[in-house]
């Protein structure tokens, strides 16, 4: 029996919602409320599963299951009286409690026989198993908010600083706010599998706005806040966004350049600062949340029942490195269900927890890791400074103390930097003493990651002595896991924080699989590896060559529904027996952890038809040469390999890099007897040096190199270093190889021009 066929089980089933308000559509079936969520189901033909045999909940249940006791985390955090005053006073006006009730009302899944779609208003069937996770009853994002809020409606959910005081939402108030966000929507007109598309920083309002939007039958769609007034009108016309949710005058004026060309708009709403202008679709946030006051709770509610958790309810674009952005439909289940299946890996204390949401949410890395995930266990989600990663982000860590932290591989190597530049000023006294502890901490860490568990001599010094004051200085103190995610990261900056005893769990997936497939955790972690795929999915290696490596597949309810409007798009993702293709290579050691080993489309095939995967080439020059921020390999259909590099270098208050040089940059430069402060004196004199210490790294990887196509000939400094603002890397920080080639085309030319000639 194939996987595809393995998976059938019906999508017309009936699960629990919680709200007694709630409208059930007329084939919605009540059930018992005896039973409980997490009881598996058995596998059923399409079209044949009777209410009785399928699994519900009842709100007694999920107390028994999940203690709705005050989080310690909140109480020992330093800002706990804030928090608490807080609570009492609200800086969003409070719309009118929503009564809850226990009380179960069921609603039934959308008929569907297809596992894929593109088209906005039709379901999928679930890849649902017969037994074990992927077994688990769907429910819709309203059943998973409802049952955070009946167990712990007073835990703090939201929290944001405004003029300096932190500022609460608890659990119940963020339902509230949602449910009168979603009226809002409806009274302006959201139209059924309509666009909200919400551009700005992370905010309470960010989240209300997408929740509010799902509530009300609508589409969510986050857009980068980086995006041109062009790329902000492709998503919001791709969607048929019916509101456009804008954080300030900024984004607005984005908006309204190109609001001609969108003529499914019919409002925008602005959650910060007021208005600088009037016109009959623009409103401030405080105007926007009492637009739907009228709108009576049985309208609200009727629509709410009519939700499937097999249809679409949020859009994540990509970041178009590849084309023209795509918007991958995501289904209740698949934000439900992985959000579920992956908190369940984690050690969680339930209502105690507490994350920094910074990283931006038009991505899903984030969304799912600070709405979804933190819902499934009621975490309370403190809002990073808008200047996050311009400098603040560190204040908040410190301030807040999370207690699972996520960061992108930049975030990381930034930390690691800074630490680093700290250090180089250190006496020599406490710099061998940090180093005595690093290679103690790597030790260590080495040994319980391979399961020894052999605790060297001098750990608990080390440990008292800098390991504990490090994570304090970082707010990392109360962090249980720090995760990385989202693009890869070297093993140089993995050693790093390993050697500080904060070994970095990887995660893997993409937004076509909500968010991750694979995951490491403290218990269970390889270098370098990317973790075990996650319970009740499946990973293949396809067509593996003689060491093992082929295309990643997964299958899983975390796998999407499709690219909204674009049919040949989702048949090259997704194959006939409904597997998605990654485009990433991968191979799987004994233990079953996950290798990335290159991705299909960065593959560089040279014009003597070597296949080469330019990362590892990448990360060993930047492990061999600390002065190197990023380097770009090429070589496709020429006859040999030169690379593009940049230096490390000052960043400005906008994230933009500047000619200065690094403080690590600086110290490189003084190790090499080069008094140069900026990246232009350094090409401008080709500064020998440096170039020479440039060169013999590259000579070191070329050493290790498999073959003589797999050598870099030639390589040039550019003077600028990549960044989001100068379009080199994306959102995520991933490398925009196409776009780079585009900008440094003459310097290209150069290179290979000259070879041309010598030959």
């Amino acid at each position: 029996m194939s996987s595809q066929e393995d998976s059938r089980v019906s999508n017309d089933v009936a699960v629990m919602d919680g709200n007694t308000e709630s409208i059930p559509s007329q084939k919605a079936q009540t059930l018992p409320e005896s039973t409980n969520l997490k009881t598996h189901s058995t596998p059923i033909a399409n079209g044949e599963a009777t209410a009785a045999e399928l699994s519900a909940t009842s709100a007694s249940a999920i107390q028994e299951t999940r203690p709705s006791s005050k989080p310690e985390a909140a109480t020992e955090a330093p800002s706990s009286h804030e928090l608490e005053e807080a609570v009492e006073g609200l800086s969003l006006e409070e719309p009118k409690a929503v009564p809850l009730s226990s009380a179960n009302v069921a609603t039934t899944l959308a008929p569907a026989d297809r596992l894929w779609s593109t088209s906005r208003d039709e379901a999928v069937r679930l890849r649902m198993e017969g037994s074990g996770k992927a077994s688990e009853t769907p429910m819709t994002i309203h059943q998973m908010f409802l049952q955070t809020v009946d167990s712990s409606g007073d835990i703090p959910a939201l929290v944001s600083k405004k003029e300096g005081q932190w500022e609460t939402l608890t659990w119940r108030q963020y339902y509230e706010h949602c449910r009168a966000a979603a009226k809002s929507f409806l009274k302006l007109g959201l139209e059924r599998y309509h666009g909200v598309g919400i551009l700005g920083f992370n905010s309470p309002e960010w989240f209300i706005s997408d929740v509010g939007c799902i509530l009300a039958g609508g589409l969510a769609a986050g857009i980068y806040t980086t995006n041109s007034p062009e790329a902000c009108q492709y998503v919001a016309a791709n969607c048929e966004a019916n509101i456009l949710v804008v954080e300030n005058q900024k984004q607005l004026d984005k908006i309204l350049q190109v609001k001609d060309q969108l003529p499914h708009l019919k409002a925008i709403v602005q959650y910060k600062g007021e208005l600088q202008q009037k016109a009959p679709f623009l409103y401030t946030w405080a105007e926007f949340m009492k637009l739907g006051e009228d709108v009576p709770n049985e309208q609200l509610d009727a629509v709410i029942s009519s939700l499937r958790a097999n249809e679409c309810c949020t859009l994540i674009y990509t970041s178009g490195t590849t084309g023209k952005p795509k918007g991958v439909m995501l289904s209740h289940d698949n934000l439900t269900w992985t959000a579920h299946t992956a908190a369940s890996l984690v050690d969680y204390t339930f209502a105690s927890e507490a994350v920094i949401s910074y990283l931006p949410l038009s991505h899903v890395a984030a969304q799912m890791f600070d709405m979804w995930i933190a819902m499934t266990f009621a975490a309370t989600i403190y809002f990073a400074e808008p200047d996050a990663l311009k400098g603040s982000l560190a204040t908040t860590m410190r301030e807040v103390r999370p207690t699972y932290f996520l960061g992108v591989p930049r975030v990381w190597e930034k930390i690691q930097e800074k630490m680093r530049a700290i250090g180089a000023k250190a006496s020599p006294m406490r710099k061998r003493v940090a180093d005595w502890a690093k290679s103690i901490g790597l030790q260590y860490n080495y040994s319980a990651m391979n399961g020894e568990n052999l605790v060297p001599w001098g750990f608990m010094l080390a440990n008292n002595l800098v390991f504990k004051k490090v994570r304090a200085a970082l707010g990392l103190d109360r962090c249980k896991i720090c995760f990385t995610g989202a693009a890869p990261i070297t093993k140089e900056t993995l050693d790093y924080f390993m050697s500080l005893n904060m070994p970095l769990m990887e995660l893997y997936g993409m937004s076509e699989s909500s968010g991750p497939h694979t995951v490491s955790v403290n218990s269970s972690y390889q270098m370098s590896s990317c973790g075990k795929v996650m319970p009740g999915c499946k990973t293949k290696l396809e067509n593996p060559d003689k060491e093992g490596n082929g295309e990643i597949c997964f299958w899983g309810r975390n796998v999407f529904m499709g690219y909204l409007n674009m049919p040949d798009k989702t048949t090259e993702a997704l194959d006939q027996d409904g597997w998605l293709h990654s485009g990433d290579l991968g191979r799987n050691d004994q233990q079953e952890f996950l290798y990335i080993t290159g991705r299909i489309k960065e593959l560089i095939i040279t014009a003597g038809g070597e296949n080469i995967p330019p990362v590892p080439i990448e990360d060993a020059l930047k492990a061999e040469v600390p002065i190197i921020s990023n380097s770009m390999l090429l070589g496709d259909k020429l006859k040999f390999l030169s690379m593009l590099l940049t230096l490390k270098c000052v960043v400005d208050d906008n994230g933009d890099p500047t000619d200065e040089l690094s403080p690590e940059a600086l110290d490189f430069c003084q190790q090499h007897g080069v008094t140069a402060t900026k990246v232009s004196e350094i090409i401008a004199n080709k500064e020998p040096a440096i170039y020479n210490a440039i060169q013999e790294g590259v000579e070191r990887v070329n050493a290790k190199a498999t073959s003589n196509a797999q050598k870099v000939q030639k390589w040039v400094i550019v003077e600028r270093d990549f960044s989001v603002g100068g379009g080199e890397l994306g959102p995520t920080m991933k490398l925009r190889r196409p776009i780079v080639v585009k900008m440094y085309q003459e310097k290209i030319n150069e290179m290979y021009g000259v070879a041309t000639d010598k030959q």
